[in-house]
């Protein structure tokens, strides 16, 4: 179902002509109200005028997270704060939290979008949605939860934590929709049939899930244990929140990016040159209508690709391949570069493995060392000695052969490795620590 058919069908030449306009006074925007953008444009020796097309956007500097750290926290609002409405943080985990601001007519696009959002998902308002995702500063929650009263379903705001609660609450209510994180999606699935209950009994057929990398293999996985759909959202607080894309129920292939909203493209994450259409790089976003903190060419630090050809589903804007990594989570092991998700991917193919594992980093003298923990299931870890140490063997052989990195492998007993309700730690690096 589509939710906005006037935008999300908008021709490509008419959405490209509404993005020109939107972009151009967005820039005229910051110019005028943002002193870093005025200055980081002064130094490129360009004005808002100097963007006449969409091919002009080249010329504009890019925007870094670290700028929005050394302006923290209002440094780079276009709008005093008696127009903000809203304010949330990231949740990074060092140096200051990146600081967001909406105005009223921000909070309104972002439950638009979210609605869009939910909608491609295969949402709509006879659904009882269960939001999972954390209230808070973190723009998880209240994100999921205005776009699921935008389009009338019946939304319970349960946040992060309290597992068992949870379960209860999904049986007893009625649940249809689950927005969460993949792995405690999973982790539910987990502690519910501790609980005596398969999730598969429940009423539950979509889930929409993001906030972290997650494989076609988890996608499976979860297909499999919760006997629903499994839909990748995409979004990042700097830009909006959740929605700024999402993948449609009719496809699951590639997330539709609102580009009413946003312009995409993709760069070589070392040299910052425009890739074309098809060929993977680091995503860089600009927001064309947001007032509170508009962003200008905003790295992501996410790989992906843009997938030009037309989606069955109707809509014409574009869409991006699910995030394989991120250009600075990437793992760089003895010149190889890892992306955790290329690993996960590969234990996911791999029998007797459970969808939980984690990668330590560390150095022996000048080399870097990586150790892979990967919980095996009951019968696995009850077989003999040899029949583990194959399945070792065999892990440690495949991401050798694909990935081209040699690692240890260590099989522990299920349930051990931490659960998340949140992100999962996927990876532990020791190499910086004294």
């Amino acid at each position: 179902m589509i939710w906005n058919d006037e935008f999300e069908t908008l021709p490509r030449e008419a959405l490209a002509s509404l993005q020109l306009k939107r972009l151009q006074q967005t820039l005229q925007r910051v110019y005028a109200s943002v002193p870093f953008y005025r200055e980081s444009f002064q130094k490129a020796n360009i004005t808002p005028d100097s963007i006449k097309s969409l091919q002009d956007m080249e010329k504009l500097p890019f925007t870094l997270k670290q700028d929005m750290r050394e302006n923290y926290p209002y440094g780079l609002f276009a709008a005093p704060l008696d127009q903000i409405v809203r304010i949330h943080a990231s949740s990074g985990t060092t140096g200051k939290p990146t600081v967001v601001g909406y105005t009223r007519r921000d909070i309104k696009n972002w439950a638009e979008m979210m609605a869009r959002s939910f909608s491609a998902a295969g949402a709509h308002a006879g659904d009882v949605i269960h939001n999972a995702y954390g209230y808070g500063l973190f723009t998880g929650g209240l994100g999921a939860h205005y776009g699921a009263e935008e389009i009338g379903a019946s939304v319970i705001p349960m946040s992060g934590g309290n597992t068992k609660k949870q379960i209860m609450i999904m049986k007893d209510f009625g649940s249809t929709v689950l927005t969460c994180t993949p792995s405690y999606c999973l982790f539910l699935a987990e502690a519910a049939l501790e609980e005596g209950i398969d999730i598969r009994d429940l009423p539950l057929r979509v889930g929409i899930h993001g906030a972290e990398p997650w494989s076609e293999q988890m996608r499976d996985e979860i297909e499999e244990k919760l006997g629903i759909k499994a839909i990748d959202i995409y979004g990042l607080s700097e830009i909006l929140g959740p929605g700024v894309g999402i993948e449609c129920i009719e496809a699951q292939n590639g997330l539709h990016i609102w580009e009413d909203h946003f312009i995409p493209e993709i760069i070589d994450p070392e040299s910052g040159e425009v890739l074309p259409h098809g060929e993977r790089g680091e995503l860089v976003i600009t927001t064309i209508t947001k007032e509170g903190i508009p962003l200008i060419r905003y790295r992501t630090r996410d790989i992906t690709r843009i997938i030009p050809d037309a989606c069955v589903c109707g809509r014409t804007h574009l869409r991006l391949e699910r995030m394989s990594g991120r250009s600075d989570d990437m793992l760089i092991i003895r010149g190889v570069n890892v992306f955790p998700s290329q690993i996960e991917s590969l234990l996911m193919q791999i029998e007797g493995v459970e969808p939980h594992y984690q990668l330590l980093v560390d150095r022996d003298g000048n080399l870097d060392t990586l150790e892979v923990h990967v919980e095996v299931n009951e019968k696995m870890f009850s077989d003999e000695i040899k029949v583990l140490q194959g399945l070792s063997r065999e892990i440690r052989s495949q991401i050798k052969d694909i990935l081209g990195v040699t690692c240890e492998v260590r099989l522990v007993e299920p349930k051990t490795i931490a659960r998340s309700e949140g992100k999962a730690q996927r990876v532990i690096d020791n190499r910086n620590k004294s």
